[in-house]
Order: C-alpha cells, then sequence, then structure tokens
C-alpha cells in the first residue's frame, strides 16, 4: 500500500498507480478542494454506485462511509481505488466492506475491493466534531485491542496494535480539549493509520461484532458503537487471554477496560440508552452479534446470552 502524507502528494500518488481520470465519491462538503474527478457520487453512504466507463480508478475521500462506499465501487467495477480518510476510522486499508443505505441502515457486506494508496492530511480533519473525533479514533482503539488478541494474530499486526494505541489513548484528550491542535490531531491521525493497518493484517473480535450488530440495525454511528462495546468485550476477554489484554492496557498507560471507558466517557460515550436502542430489541441483537465473524474470530466465541449480559452491562 503506498501511504502518502499530504493532499498535496495526491496527483502525483494517483499517477504513481496509474489513475488518470478518477471517479470520486465524497459529499458536497469537499467541493472546495478542487478534486481531480472524471464524474462525482455524491451521496454518502449509498447501497448503489454506477462507476462511468471512462473512470480508470476511484478516488474517495470521507469518513468510512464514504470510504465504504469507494471500495463497493472498486469491487463492483474491478478498477483501483485511492483514499483520503477525514476521519479516525482505519477502513481505507481494508478490501471489505459494510453497504448501507442514506440513512446509514446496513443492507449488506462484500470484499474484493483494490485499495492502492492513502493519502492522509491533518488539514482535512481539523474542523471535525467531537463526537465524531471521539467515535472514530476509539473505533480505531478498538482495532488495535482486537488486534492484539483475535484468533491468529500476527506479530506484524500486534507491533502496528501496539505502535497505535498509545498515541490514539494520548493524543485524543488533547484533541478533544483542544481540536484546533495541529500537533495532538497529527497524533491522533497518526496512529489511527497504525490501527488501520492492524485491522488490515489482523481482524475484528467481539467488540467490533457487537458494535456492528447495533449500528447495523438501528443506523448508529458505528464509532460510538465501538466506544461502548470495548469494556465490557476487554473484560470478557480477559479471562481466555489475560497477557494480551493487560499488554493492551499497558499500552493505553492503565488497565485496560478502565482506561478504555475513561476514554469512551471522555467522547461523550455512556449507556446504549442515550442512542435510543430498545431494551426490549437487546436480545434479538445480541443474537445477531453472536453469529458475526468477529465474534467467531474472538479469543473464545461469546454466545448470544453472555453478549446480551455485555449489552445489559453498557445499557
Amino acid at each position: 500500500m503506498i501511504v502518502r502524507w499530504s493532499l498535496d502528494e495526491l496527483p502525483a500518488t494517483l499517477a504513481e498507480v496509474g489513475i488518470e481520470r478518477p471517479f470520486l465519491i465524497a459529499s458536497p462538503r469537499w467541493q472546495a478542494l478542487d478534486l481531480p474527478h472524471a464524474g462525482w457520487w455524491t451521496e454518502v453512504p449509498s447501497g448503489q454506485v454506477e462507476v462511468p466507463l471512462e473512470a480508470d480508478g476511484i478516488l474517495a475521500v470521507g469518513g468510512g462511509s464514504a470510504i465504504d462506499t469507494g471500495k463497493y465501487a472498486s469491487a463492483q467495477s474491478g478498477k483501483p481505488v485511492v483514499h483520503v480518510p477525514t476521519t479516525y476510522s482505519g477502513a481505507e486499508w481494508t478490501t471489505s466492506y459494510g453497504i448501507r443505505s442514506p440513512d446509514r441502515i446496513i443492507v449488506g457486506h462484500g470484499g474484493g475491493a483494490r485499495p492502492v494508496a492513502i493519502v492522509y492530511d491533518v488539514e482535512l480533519t481539523l474542523e471535525l466534531p467531537a463526537d465524531i473525533t471521539a467515535g472514530t479514533a476509539l473505533n480505531g482503539l478498538a482495532h488495535c485491542a482486537e488486534a492484539l488478541y483475535v484468533q491468529g494474530h500476527s506479530p506484524e499486526g500486534d507491533e502496528q496494535a501496539l505502535a497505535g494505541a498509545p498515541l490514539i489513548a494520548a493524543a485524543l484528550p488533547r484533541v478533544l480539549a483542544d481540536p484546533a491542535d495541529r500537533a495532538a490531531r497529527v497524533d491522533l491521525l497518526t496512529g489511527a493509520a497504525h490501527a488501520g493497518h492492524a485491522l488490515a493484517l489482523n481482524r475484528l473480535a467481539l467488540a467490533h461484532a457487537m458494535a456492528q450488530a447495533l449500528g447495523g440495525t438501528y443506523g448508529l454511528p458505528h464509532g460510538a458503537m465501538n466506544a461502548l462495546c470495548l469494556p465490557p468485550a476487554l473484560a470478557f476477554n480477559a479471562a481466555f487471554v489475560p497477557d494480551e489484554v493487560a499488554r493492551f492496557g499497558v499500552a493505553v498507560g492503565g488497565d485496560a477496560v478502565q482506561r478504555s471507558r475513561e476514554l469512551a466517557l471522555l467522547g461523550g460515550f455512556d449507556r446504549l440508552r442515550d442512542f435510543g436502542v430498545p431494551e426490549d430489541d437487546l436480545p434479538r441483537v445480541a443474537e445477531a452479534a453472536s453469529q458475526r465473524a468477529g465474534n467467531q474470530a474472538n479469543p473464545r466465541p461469546a454466545s448470544a446470552g453472555e453478549i446480551l449480559e455485555l449489552f445489559r452491562e453498557i445499557y
């Protein structure tokens, strides 16, 4: 994967991967950037993308929804995609994607995208709202945690996770205290890049399975759901992989469960009920989470009943 660290590098990066006529996927808010394009798809997220024949590649600019829409377009067309992420989601590193309707309800998923390059630029994150900053950063933190203990995790993925976790844990409070702190934003974006790389090398586990079931059912922000679900998932996994969970705790500067909970609260994420999740629906959502690939890759997959108890802990 080619990685560059300034939007000024985008034209050269596109040329390096052989894209002359990119099909741009980005919401209208990015029109001021004057991005190169042979067509522009502005419906983000979207469950249907029509890539014009004259486009020889895809350029996706935005958060996780835009990146996933770009990956969906890449997989459907067979054309390479270059990502310019504007949040801390880490989706830019993977070939898989979720398909969401415009109201953010999950309607499908897939794989087979062809990401070839990533261009990061901290300037694109400076005006990111606090809730999106915190949610997507905590999603990245969950990538780091789960990379350390998911079944089949690799030393290379562990290395990326241990590089990303301390940066995110240290930078997020600084950014929330002063959103215009460019140095803190650089650290946070660098940590998120390591977290995304860890995700690409290893896999997702229980916390993501829980978050995906919640977010996909109710159209809730994926980052916020990971912020809520990571602490109970860490507590569950501490019984089966205590050394790995403790290793994550050292990386974030304290007890793994307590520190992840502190960061979630700092970001404004406290209880599931705050997001309007009906308590009566929890058994159905727990059953769905238990079937997800992330749970199946957990050190010990959780039963639907166990996940229900974890949901109740954070309700």
